[in-house]
């Protein structure tokens, strides 16, 4: 089975996968397309939102009781819409106040696999790490994850930006998940994670091994993420991507950085890639700043289009408190655009040196970010060589094929075990 040349049989698991703005749909569709290039068979077996795949790839339909959907979330399921035991699962979590989804996506994962263990050589979980997972090493799977980051950051930030002590108890109970994917994880047979601050991370927060980790970063594909000829660069224009109304993200400070901008520089504007949470707390930020005339959020959009803005802006921000890679980085960069991206968490080690390849400030500091963003605005012959170099970096580093190969290597690792 361990064979260095015979094409491999992948089961990928990927309980959430919006195709266009957040990390794992990212992750599952690019990977999956290149594991295939390859020569590989894939099948995902996926949640929603369902990723988009390349056509080779089937995509078997999990589907959730999709408590959290972009447009009613937290809603209560109905009696009828019970109709399989992990639906009671789904439902007895949610109402215990945590998130649900890994551990009731997991246990559907095995409950589709369970009888086909013949067919597949492998399975390759993202970053669900839910109990199901420990159930198909049981019936004889091998069992591979990988965690871009560990969701234990996520608490800690959110815990430590709670305003109230009924927030607090809240949130304790809604990352109540953490706990079992830190069981899960510690019980894996292999692990890849993205950077080296993950690595360090996860083996703190989740107890794993480090004999049983490797780090296989993640890649871009600059033949689709690059300049657009003919598109003029808009003045003042912003970008970021936030794929969730969280603290991590950071994004209240660049909407702070914003409005501070746009007391002197009036044609300031910023573009979230990213659906806006209704009463969220950027939401309420806009508004107490004023900004609802200068932020417009485009969601649902293709990578063509991603890649049009890129190249109408004229600086692309990262400002995230925390970050296990950041891929939305590494997509501005290959498009050339200046970064301006803090120090939180990998994202050094990714994005390069402050004023070679991107520009650094630190996380959680409005001033320090505007102050920069004025800089970038105020010398864009500079800061487009930064630009430049900053796709060069990604072209020399990163590519989807370079993170297919080295993951076969670490199937292979887990097969010869």
């Amino acid at each position: 089975m361990a064979s260095v040349d015979r094409p491999l049989r992948i089961a990928l698991l990927a309980y959430r996968g919006k195709p266009h703005c957040g990390g794992q749909g990212v992750y599952v569709r690019h990977l999956s397309k290149a594991l295939v290039d390859l020569g590989h068979h894939v099948e995902v077996f996926g949640g929603q939102p369902y990723p988009e795949l390349d056509e080779r790839v089937p995509l078997h339909k999990l589907p959730s009781l999709d408590i959290y959907n972009e447009y009613f979330p937290l809603r209560m399921p109905g009696l009828w819409e019970l109709k399989h035991w992990t639906d009671f699962l789904e439902v007895a979590s949610f109402s215990l106040g945590t998130f649900p989804e890994p551990l009731a996506f997991t246990m559907r994962a095995w409950d589709k696999l369970k009888g086909r263990r013949g067919e597949f050589d492998l399975v390759h979980d993202n970053q669900s790490l839910g109990y199901g997972l420990l159930a198909l090493q049981r019936a004889g799977f091998p069992v591979i994850a990988t965690i871009h980051h560990p969701i234990t950051v996520d608490r800690r930030l959110e815990m430590e930006h709670a305003t109230s002590t009924y927030k607090r108890l809240t949130l304790r109970r809604w990352y109540a998940f953490t706990d079992m994917q830190t069981r899960v994880a510690s019980r894996l047979q292999r692990v890849i994670t993205v950077s080296e601050n993950s690595f360090k991370d996860i083996s703190h927060d989740h107890r794993v091994d480090p004999a049983r980790m490797q780090i296989v970063p993640v890649g871009v594909d600059p033949s689709l993420f690059l300049p657009v000829p003919f598109i003029e660069r808009t003045p003042g224009m912003l970008i970021t991507t936030a794929s969730a109304d969280v603290a991590m993200k950071g994004l209240r400070y660049l909407l702070e950085a914003v409005a501070k901008l746009r007391t002197e520089r009036p044609e300031v504007t910023l573009t979230v890639i990213g659906r806006p949470k209704e009463g969220g707390e950027s939401a309420r930020t806009i508004s107490e700043l004023g900004l609802e005339d200068a932020v417009t959020f485009v969601s649902g959009v293709s990578d063509e289009r991603i890649v049009e803005l890129y190249s109408e802006a004229e600086a692309a921000v990262v400002p995230s408190l925390y970050e296990g890679f950041s891929l939305p980085a590494i997509e501005a960069m290959s498009c050339a655009i200046p970064l301006v991206a803090t120090t939180g968490g990998a994202i050094p080690e990714v994005v390069g040196k402050d004023g070679e390849t991107a520009f650094a400030v630190p996380p959680g500091d409005s001033e320090a970010l505007a102050a920069k963003l004025a800089w970038v605005l105020d010398h864009p012959d500079e800061a487009a060589k930064v630009g430049q170099a900053g796709r060069q970096r990604v072209i020399d580093h990163w590519s989807w094929r370079h993170t297919a190969e080295k993951t076969v290597e670490q199937y292979r690792a887990l097969l010869e075990k």
